[in-house]
């Protein structure tokens, strides 16, 4: 019996296309290096309420959101780049590849400081605290706070593009090893000052900002000193023609970028202003549950979207059919997950954050469905991103731009937190439909027209 698992341990990661093999591996890395983040921050949630409380913890989930937005700022620079970049690996021209590394660099230095000194004057006249509803908590300095949480993202801005140049290269474990070490010593960090000090948000806010920060700037520094040493950024490979090519290859990718943030990252702000910071932080546990699901969805797929380019610029269609039909395999069994998972949530939170916070059920099997619609359009939007053929998803995502925050006030209004989540699904399905199709017009090279575009 023994030997029957060793073998199959062996086949499975030995026997195959060699690209289906690297993606084994990273996801298998992912999976294991994922689960001890996972389990940091499930651990973190509660930690973090008890030094401060569910409403300021609900302050600083918001205030995390509001400067995300911050990041469709990069003009779809970061896809743009790793489509580039795996280009240029699958064709070995690593020349190429290092001039694209640094003058993603360049640029993104060039914004990220232009948007700091924007926002500096402009955050002075900005009244946060009636902006995020904080009731109770007005005494806070909230425009400070902003402000330096706005410098930290306008730094990680820059330094985080080595998670693309990993992604490019298909070793999205590296970007894992990355994030975990990060989330380790902010869990760390969370627990000294939970003992020795008093709840304090401005300290939260530089743990929880400051700490990936570092971990980012360390992580750059090594692998650009090692194995990758060939795409290190360098001054001298500064080119305004390169420049010029990611903008046009990202333009598409940086309106698709706003459309994004305006269904992930508007959830919370159009929470704290129906309900209040409080049900921000119950919102966040519901999805924080249900996430899992979707964390270990995101490790499997990852490494699809620059396998998928690599496949597409060789012509080998045969490969991404086979990737699909697994994809979706793997889409029915997690659909089954997150409904036992359902069964089984009253449990989950009593035991998680007993008595702290109240997830209504509605919430839950909101939750539930959102993350079946999820992955199932994901599925089909690597395969869309992986070849650039994205201008239909560009028209979608305008679509859901425009109409989810309407939506999500309508339904938070009649259903409450369960709305905001059913509103982001309800778009989901559509996308999941339409790009159903794209994938299988592209798979058999009958795509046309915007299908093709």
């Amino acid at each position: 019996m023994l030997q029957a698992v060793q073998l199959y341990i062996f086949r499975f990661f030995n026997k195959g296309h060699e690209r289906s093999l690297k993606a084994k591996r990273n996801i298998v890395m992912s999976l294991l290096i994922k689960g001890g983040s996972v389990i940091i921050s499930f651990l973190l949630i509660p930690l973090t309420i008890n030094y401060v409380n569910p409403a300021q913890y609900g302050i600083w989930l918001t205030l995390s959101s509001l400067i995300t937005w911050a990041a469709l700022f990069d003009m779809g620079l970061g896809n743009g780049l790793k489509n580039k970049l795996t280009e240029f690996i699958a064709l070995d021209d690593m020349a190429q590849a290092r001039s694209y590394v640094s003058s993603a660099y360049a640029m993104l230095c060039v914004i990220s400081i232009l948007l700091f000194l924007v926002f500096w004057p402009v955050n002075v006249h900005l009244h946060w605290n009636h902006i995020l509803n904080t009731g109770a908590a007005k005494d806070y300095d909230l425009n400070n706070l902003v402000l330096l949480i706005f410098g930290f993202f306008c730094i990680q801005f820059v330094l985080q593009l080595i998670n693309t140049v990993l992604t490019a290269n298909q070793e999205p474990a590296k970007t894992g090893v990355i994030n975990f070490i990060a989330q380790l010593l902010t869990f760390i960090a969370i627990l000294i000052l939970a003992k020795y000090t008093i709840g304090s948000l401005n300290l939260l806010v530089w743990v929880f900002a400051g700490i990936p920060l570092l971990v980012l700037l360390c992580g750059s520094i090594w692998f650009y000193r090692h194995n990758y040493k060939p795409v290190a950024p360098s001054f001298k490979l500064i080119k305004l023609s390169s420049a010029k090519q990611l903008l046009a290859t990202g333009s598409t990718f940086f309106i698709i970028q706003i459309a994004a943030l305006v269904m992930y990252e508007s959830d919370n702000i159009v929470i704290t202003r129906l309900f209040g910071p409080k049900e921000v932080t119950t919102f966040n546990i519901a999805y924080k549950l249900f996430s899992v699901i979707l964390m270990f969805f995101v490790i499997v797929i990852t490494p699809f979207w620059s396998a998928f380019t690599e496949a597409y610029t060789k012509g080998d269609f045969d490969w991404i059919k086979s990737a699909i039909a697994n994809a979706n395999k793997m889409w029915f069994a997690l659909s089954l997950c997150a409904v036992f998972l359902l069964l089984l949530s009253p449990w989950v939170y009593h035991l998680w954050v007993g008595k702290t916070v109240t997830v209504p059920l509605n919430l839950s099997i909101a939750m539930c469905v959102y993350c079946v619609a999820f992955i199932w359009q994901a599925i089909h939007v690597q395969l869309i991103n992986g070849t650039g053929k994205i201008r239909l998803q560009l028209y979608l995502g305008i679509f859901a731009m425009v109409l989810n925050i309407p939506l999500c006030i309508f339904l938070g209004r009649r259903i409450g937190l369960a709305g905001i989540t059913w509103s982001n699904t309800i778009f989901f399905i559509i996308m999941g439909i339409v790009f159903s199709i794209q994938t299988k017009k592209i798979i058999n090279k009958t795509a046309t027209g915007v299908f093709n575009a």
